[in-house]
Parts: C-alpha cells; structure tokens; sequence
C-alpha cells in the first residue's frame, strides 16, 4: 500500500512538469532532439506561390522564433548552422541574357582630335552623337602608324613584329597566323567584313576567319595613295550583308573599315570648309561620318539593334607638318598613332577614359563581349570590366610597334601615364617626350631630366622582354638592317 502511494505521487509530479508545443519546438533553431514532423499546409498553386528568392533572407538579416522554455533533460543549444533547414523551394528558370553582337567600325586615318575630343570644327556630328552615349578613351594609341601593321596586329591580338609576315611595306600575313576573327568562326559566331582598297582583298591575308568578306568593286591599285570615292558603295555593301538573315539570324561579328580620309583630300558636293589639306581632310572626315551616320541608323532600326555593342577606332592618325611629315607611316609621333576609340556596349553608362590604352585591347574585348576566350599569348587586355561595369583603369604600358620593312626603319614606343620613350631602330638611341607639358614632342628629356629618362628608357628595355620577335620572310631589302642582325 506504501508503495502504491509512492508511486502516485511520482505520477502526480511528472504530469505538472511544463510541456513546449510541437509547433514551438520544430521551429526552434536550437533544437537537436529526435527528428519532428510538423503539420504541413498542402501547397498553393503554382500562381500563388512566391519566386525562391522570395524566401531566402539576407545574410544580415537576423530571425528570432519564440520559443517555450526547452524541455527538462534536453540537450545543449546547438549553433544555428547545425539546425536542421527546410528543403528549398525549386528555383523558377532564369532566362540567359541575350548574347551581344559586335559591330567594329574602324577608319583609315582619323586622327584622335575630332570634335568630342575639343577640336573646334563640328566635322563628325554622327560619330559625336555616339561618342556621348559610349566609353570614350581620351588617350588611345593605334598599334602601329600604318595600316598593314596596325591591322594585322589589332587582328592577331599581337604586335606585328610577333607575326609571320612578307616584310615589305603592304605585308602580307601567311595562314599560320591567326586572327581573332577565326576564333569566333570556330565558336559559331557568323563573321562578315567590308572593305574599299586592294590591300585587303587578296594580299594581305585578312579574309582568314570571315564568313562573309566582300570588297567595294571597281578599285584601282595604287600602292602610293587612294584614289577612289568609295563611303557610298561601302556602305552598301555592308547594308546588304547586314540585311541577310544567314549574317544575322544568330550571333554576329561585323568589321568595315572605311577608307575615305585617306589620302587622296577629295572636295565633296556641299561640303568645304577650305582649299588647305587640312580643310579637304577635314571634308572627307565629314562625308565618312556621314555614311556612317546612315550606317548606326540602320544598326538601331533592327530587331537586334539593341544587343548590338559598337567599336569604332583608326588604324592611325594623320601628319599635316608636324614633324615635317604629311600623311602618315615610317615614325610614330603622336599625330600618326593617336587615335579615336568609342566603345557602345547596351547597359554599360557612358563616360571618358583618359588612362592610355591601346589597340591591342580589342582583340581580347571583342572575344569577351561574344562570349569566347582569348588566347594566353594576346599581349592586349580586355576593355569590358572598364567598360560594363565602370572598374577604375589602372595604368599599364601601351606599346606601338613598327617593325623594320622595305619601307620603313625600325621604331618602337612606350607610353606610361604622361611620359613616352621612343626607341629607334635597334634601340641604339632614345628620346623622352613628357606629353603633359610637350605634347608635341619638341623636347627631349635626356639631360632636363635624366632621372625621368633613365627610369623610362629601363621600363621600356624591361617591357619588350615580352615580344617575342619574329623575323619577315623577306631579308634582303629590310630597311636599315644590320650586318649582325638577322632582320
């Protein structure tokens, strides 16, 4: 009987001991007993529910439950990373942004001081009104100051002096070198180009890569100058490749480089703005732009206008007596090598640049903006992070390159912040130039400043480690060549 009343009693005590809800408990983080399966809702349709992101808080976010006091005997509170989670909610398909075209425009002989950039004549209204909408780089040097050069390298990705070439002044490049645009043909991106001078059809080996590559009919071949008008057919041509669908019904890359301010200075019905060379180039300028107006108008008019990213630069620039030199090719000055880049890329928030940048860039920015790897051997790098996403340019050393040809001695610069060193031939000779203070490159540094030379002429000596250079097919008729040297 005793016993019987202990055992009530213990009875009694154990039913007054406080109890926690199941619902409480299995939303407690804390909790590290025996599994427990809650009530669970049936799930609202499909249109009710809310996306994933929806349910997921922010890391900074903190979530307090309410809780009863946990159970007598209980185990310890357990980190919150130990609780057990609710399986997630499947993630609704996330749509892939569209994949970007690109357009490259690129303009023979257009010097960098155009109206965007301070000149005082409004001769580019189109290429104005796209610079304002666009990534402008203030201080962008071609690769070189003439045409075979600076395009063969701005293809390769590589300084001409790397590439596989004929060595003369029209340098032809052989199939072993390759240019960007075959890597986007392999990638399945459609490739087309235009052009309107005899270099670029058969001898310098610029077709590699393209899938469509036509040239303005009719050119008469001139290896001093250029003599025809050609922005109207070269614009039609590049309309009728841009209005096929096979060139671009799917991802596309297009390449016209338009050739008018070249010399030959033409006058053009209704536009003068003198009789001097100047003038007449600042004309041809103007009646360039002017397709190319017709040419962005037509790009926007398109279904795929507004995925469509546009790179418009020069092959170089122009000489109209400084230096005493006309026209362009054989030295690097800043008049032959400084030239325009705009880059247009939908999104990205226009703005200047004015940290030096180099052609040798686009190879890797297209490839980027088309989704396709660059090789590791590109000396360039790409635009895109400066460009879509507004980085800080950093600075970092732009290299002209004109290799030693039948036409030509060897020259070679270095451009790091307002400092430039020029190196001549077998960089047996330097000049320093501070382009802040002399932008026109009248005096030389050597004893003003040896500091200042010293220290440019060792980065230079320092940087060109890296091109690995490669000697012409043709040997013999090089300019300047050294008995001791091979080219």
């Amino acid at each position: 009987m005793r016993r019987f009343r202990v055992l009530l009693l213990l009875l009694a005590a154990c039913s007054s001991a406080p109890s926690a809800p199941i619902e409480s408990v299995a939303q407690t983080p804390s909790w590290t007993g025996p599994a427990l399966t809650p009530r669970v809702a049936p799930p609202a349709p499909a249109s009710l529910q809310a996306p994933a992101s929806s349910v997921v808080a922010p890391a900074s976010a903190s979530i307090v439950v309410a809780s009863s006091p946990a159970p007598v005997g209980a185990a310890p509170s357990a980190s919150p990373a130990s609780a057990p989670t609710a399986a997630p909610l499947a993630a609704a398909p996330v749509e892939a942004p569209p994949k970007l075209n690109v357009l490259l425009v690129t303009v023979d002989a257009l010097r960098a001081d155009m109206p965007w950039a301070g000149y005082p004549r409004d001769i580019a209204p189109n290429l104005t009104a796209l610079a304002k909408e666009s990534v402008v780089y203030g201080r962008a040097y071609s690769i070189s100051s003439y045409t075979a050069m600076s395009i063969g390298g701005l293809l390769a990705g590589r300084y001409p002096a790397e590439l596989e070439r004929s060595g003369y002044f029209f340098s032809a490049y052989p199939d072993e070198v390759t240019f960007f645009p075959e890597l986007l043909q392999r990638a399945g991106v459609r490739t087309m180009a235009a052009h309107a001078h005899f270099y670029f059809d058969q001898k310098s080996g610029f077709r590699q890569g393209f899938d469509d590559y036509r040239i303005v009919p009719g050119l008469v071949e001139d290896r001093n100058t250029a003599r025809e008008i050609t922005s109207p057919e070269h614009l039609a041509l590049a309309l009728d490749m841009l209005r096929e669908p096979k060139n671009t019904g799917g991802q596309f890359f297009a390449w016209f480089h338009f050739l008018d301010p070249h010399d030959i200075y033409r006058a053009h019905e209704g536009i003068r703005f003198g009789g001097k060379a100047r003038d007449l180039y600042d004309g041809e300028v103007f009646f360039t732009d002017r397709h190319l107006g017709k040419l962005f108008e037509f790009v926007r008019s398109q279904p795929w206008g507004d995925r469509t990213a546009i790179v418009v630069t020069a092959d170089h620039g122009e000489a109209f007596g400084e230096h005493r030199m006309v026209r362009h090719g054989f030295e690097i000055w800043e008049m032959l090598v400084r030239v325009p880049l705009i880059v247009k890329v939908p999104g990205a928030a226009p703005r200047r640049v004015d940290t030096p940048r180099s052609a040798i860039d686009l190879a890797p920015t297209i490839l980027e903006l088309l989704g396709v790897a660059a090789p590791s051997d590109f000396q360039g790098k790409s635009l895109v992070p400066e460009v879509k996403a507004g980085v800080t340019p950093l600075p970092r050393d732009v290299i002209v390159d004109l290799p030693r040809t039948s036409d030509s001695f060897r020259r070679r610069a270095l451009v790091w912040d307002r400092y430039k060193v020029i190196a001549y031939d077998d960089d047996y000779r330097f000049e320093v130039y501070d382009l802040v203070d002399d932008p026109g490159e009248k005096k030389d540094l050597r004893r003003s400043r040896p500091e200042v030379y010293e220290r440019m002429k060792a980065r230079y000596l320092d940087r060109v480690k890296s091109i690995r250079e490669v000697c012409p097919k043709m040997r013999a008729k090089l300019k300047g060549k050294r008995k001791d040297k091979p080219c």
